[in-house]
């Protein structure tokens, strides 16, 4: 799955997504079960909205993400945001090569980009390996309500004079994923072109996640939904993972 356009449109297709309520989850977590540290990975971190709040809350921000077109402009809304964020372009089932963080967060569903449960898995595994014993991840996904009754068969639009785009969701061909193929038409000078992007998203079960935060070695502190302290419902449809590095902990055998 590549950006390629949509990169470029990212930013202002998202300017309604609930930044601050990710920042405010974050920040509480670490109050109430980070170890003091300040080191902070944003793994799948865009085009940095979410990297640049937290380097302005004074923590020291990592940002990684897959794609060059998004880390271009993340670095460019950092310099000028006057914050100094390490970027770097990397795929998480490949995390390697950092001093352990305090805090691993992957955050707006870009966990559910992983196709597989061995993806996921893989993932898990590596973040254990550079978290500091005691460390936090903290991430949330898409429900299985979300992606079964609230997208599949749904088309969004905007028509705007600028940026104008159509958006229809397509049952993936794993139980609980979706496809989401998205046309832009975007005005360049007198005229309009035409870009398209398919983009595939994969959830499963809350139970399933457990497991393999448990198998990689961590401990799971919390699970909650929509950006509230409530458990998840059949009717949720973001659910957040809070989980510790066991300090000193043996990985269950694979």
């Amino acid at each position: 799955m590549s950006y390629q356009h949509f990169a470029l449109l990212y930013d202002e297709l998202m300017m309604d997504a609930p930044y601050e309520d990710w920042l405010q989850f974050i920040m509480k977590n670490m109050m109430k079960y980070g170890n003091g540290g300040k080191r902070l990975l944003d793994l799948g971190c865009g085009t940095g909205t979410l990297s640049i709040p937290l380097a302005l809350q004074g923590y020291h921000v990592t940002g990684i993400d897959l794609s060059e077109e998004m880390l271009t402009i993340a670095h460019a809304k950092s310099v000028e945001a006057s914050v100094q964020i390490a970027f770097f372009q990397q795929d998480m089932r490949q995390l390697e090569g950092f001093e352990p963080f305090d805090v691993i967060g992957i955050f707006c569903d870009s966990l559910n980009y992983l196709g597989t449960e061995q993806d996921v898995e893989l993932t898990f595994r590596n973040i254990y390996d550079q978290l500091l014993p005691g460390g936090l991840l903290l991430f949330d996904v898409h429900s299985i309500d979300k992606m079964d009754n609230i997208f599949i068969g749904q088309t969004y639009s905007s028509n705007d004079e600028e940026i104008s785009y159509i958006w229809n969701c397509f049952a993936g061909e794993q139980p609980h994923s979706v496809e989401h193929e998205l046309t832009f038409f975007v005005k360049e000078n007198d005229s309009y072109y035409r870009y398209d992007e398919v983009h595939y998203q994969q959830t499963f079960p809350v139970d399933h996640y457990q497991k393999w935060l448990e198998k990689a070695g961590f401990e799971l502190l919390e699970i909650s939904a929509d950006f509230t302290e409530e458990k998840p419902t059949e009717k949720s449809e973001r659910i957040f993972f809070t989980a510790k590095k066991k300090s000193g902990s043996a990985r269950l055998a694979t």
